[in-house]
C-alpha cells in the first residue's frame, strides 16, 4: 500500500486530470470512476482497476470502504490525507475512493439484432446519464452514441447514470447514419409529424430506439431512415417532453407490450 502526502505527485496529478475529463497519453485510454457504489460495480462487473485512491481518514473509520480496499491487491491501494482527496472530488462531500481503469472499448456488431438505445447529438451529460440507467432498467443492454454526444464516460454522466454503464455495452463516436445498414430489427424514432400515437402503435419486440439532440431531435436524415414513427400525446399547450423522459415513457411502453 503508497501513500500519498503531496499534490504534486504523478498519481495524484493523473487523477486530477482524469477527473476533469482530460485525456492522459498511454497505451491504454483510462478513466476515473469516484464513490463507493461506481467503484464496487467496476469490481462485480469488469474486475480490478488499474489503481485505486482511497482517504485514509475515511477508510479507518467506514467499514464498506475498509471491504472494498481489501479486494484489492495492495499494490494497487493508495491512500492519501483528506484534504488531499477532497481537492479531487467533484462533489462537495466525496466518498473517499477513487478508481482508476481502462476504458473499455468494445467492438461493434457485424448485424445488430438485440434491443439498442440510439443517441443522436445528445449533449447533456445529466441527460445521457439518464438515458443509459433508464435503458438498463427497461432492459436494454447495448447503446449506440453519435458524434456529438457527450461522452459516456465523463464524470457527471457516470454519476447520472448510477452503475448503469457496467451492465451497458456502450459504442461511443458512432455515425448512425451508415450504423443502419448492420440492422436486423426496425429502426425506430420519435417525431411529431407522420407518426402514430405511441400507445396505439404495436411496438416491435425488438428494435433500436433513436433518440435526438435536445433542441433539434432527430436527424432529419436519420429520421428519414426509420422503420416506424411514435409520438407521445400530451397536452397540447405544454412543451415536449425531456428526451431523457420521453426515452423512458418509450422503452417501459415497449416492455409493458412484450412482458
Amino acid at each position: 500500500m503508497k501513500y500519498i502526502s503531496s499534490r504534486d505527485n504523478p498519481l495524484y496529478k493523473r487523477a486530477q486530470r482524469l477527473l476533469a475529463g482530460k485525456r492522459i497519453d498511454s497505451d491504454v485510454p483510462e478513466l476515473a470512476l469516484e464513490g463507493i457504489h461506481l467503484c464496487q460495480a467496476w469490481l462485480e462487473h469488469q474486475g480490478e482497476p488499474l489503481w485505486a485512491m482511497f482517504e485514509t481518514d475515511k477508510l479507518n473509520r467506514h467499514t464498506e470502504l475498509a471491504a472494498l480496499a481489501d479486494r484489492l491487491p495492495s499494490h494497487k491501494v493508495i491512500t492519501c490525507e483528506s484534504a488531499l482527496m477532497q481537492r479531487l472530488s467533484p462533489v462537495i462531500q466525496g466518498q473517499g475512493v477513487l478508481f482508476v481503469v481502462a476504458a473499455p472499448e468494445p467492438v461493434r456488431p457485424s448485424q445488430i439484432t438485440q434491443n439498442s438505445l440510439w443517441l443522436d447529438r445528445v449533449q447533456d451529460p445529466g441527460n445521457v446519464g439518464t438515458l443509459l440507467r433508464t435503458a438498463a432498467a427497461a432492459g436494454i443492454s447495448h447503446a449506440y452514441l453519435s458524434v456529438g454526444c457527450a461522452s459516456a464516460w465523463s464524470t457527471k454522466v457516470l454519476r447520472s447514470a448510477q452503475g448503469a454503464h457496467f451492465v451497458l455495452t456502450i459504442y461511443e463516436d458512432v455515425e448512425l447514419h451508415a450504423e443502419v445498414q448492420r440492422l436486423h430489427i426496425p429502426l425506430v424514432a420519435t417525431a411529431l409529424q407522420n407518426a402514430g400515437s405511441l400507445y396505439e402503435t404495436a411496438l416491435p419486440e425488438k428494435c433500436a430506439w433513436v433518440f435526438g439532440n435536445e433542441g433539434q431531435g432527430v436527424d432529419a436524415q436519420l429520421l428519414d431512415q426509420a422503420t416506424l414513427r411514435v409520438f407521445i400525446p400530451q397536452q397540447a399547450d405544454v412543451e415536449s417532453l425531456n428526451v431523457a423522459v420521453a426515452a423512458g415513457v418509450c422503452l417501459f411502453e415497449q416492455r409493458r407490450q412484450h412482458s
